[in-house]
């Protein structure tokens, strides 16, 4: 039996700091104007300070904007922060061309920043009650998704060098007293440029690696 051709790889894109709502414009554009034979993408970035509100999110999870903007988004999820210092990677995937579905999708992004975290020797976990990335009990990645048919946009957040005083003002993603850290809390000194080319890596190797077992 022959084993189907792998996918091509998606594109990655390195754009830097980011502007939050032309960047998701962006991703709304791309998916609706996507074709079968669409090339996927991942996008890597970071936003100027912005809280961005899921569909189904509660306004009383914002306790004090403090001038930071509010967006009011279309992924899943609560509110979450974005700032500097955090990486952003947007996956717009077409998720039937990798034989994924949400769940795996999940996983994989979570395995991902777990992978990194382990090169760096600190153990972290997903949790399936709380889609994310946590060391002990602290929040350090977080992941939304929207899915347009059976294509994905949004993605993952992961904080490695940042002002991490913007979640005191809110609930993060949903969670009263949840709380948050970053790479550098645990004495890794990286920029994040460095960990969009180490992610970008972990997310292309573990879709292809997903593709693989699947197609067998």
């Amino acid at each position: 039996m022959n084993t189907p051709t792998a996918p091509l790889p998606p594109k990655v894109k390195y754009f830097g700091i980011a502007e939050y709502e032309p960047t998701w414009h962006a991703m709304q554009h791309f998916t609706t104007r996507r074709k079968a034979d669409t090339r996927d993408e991942i996008w890597l970035l970071q936003h100027p300070p912005t809280y961005t509100q899921g569909q189904a999110g509660l306004p009383e999870h914002l306790l004090n904007a403090n001038r930071i903007p509010v967006v009011q988004i279309d992924r899943g999820g609560q509110i979450t922060y974005h700032g500097p210092g955090q990486v952003v990677a947007y996956l717009l995937l077409d998720l039937r061309r990798w034989k994924l579905n949400v769940r795996q999708l999940v996983r994989l992004m979570e395995q991902s920043i777990i992978n990194i975290l382990a090169e760096h020797n600190i153990k972290a976990n997903g949790r399936e009650d709380a889609p994310g990335v946590y060391v002990g009990d602290a929040k350090i990645a977080a992941l939304g998704l929207k899915i347009k048919r059976s294509c994905c946009y949004h993605g993952l957040s992961f904080n490695i060098d940042m002002d991490l005083t913007p979640y005191d003002f809110i609930n993060p993603c949903g969670y009263k007293g949840l709380r948050v850290t970053q790479l550098k809390d645990f004495g890794v000194n990286v920029t994040p440029d460095e960990i969009e080319q180490l992610l970008a890596k972990q997310l292309l190797t573990l879709l292809a690696e997903h593709h693989k077992e699947t197609s067998k």
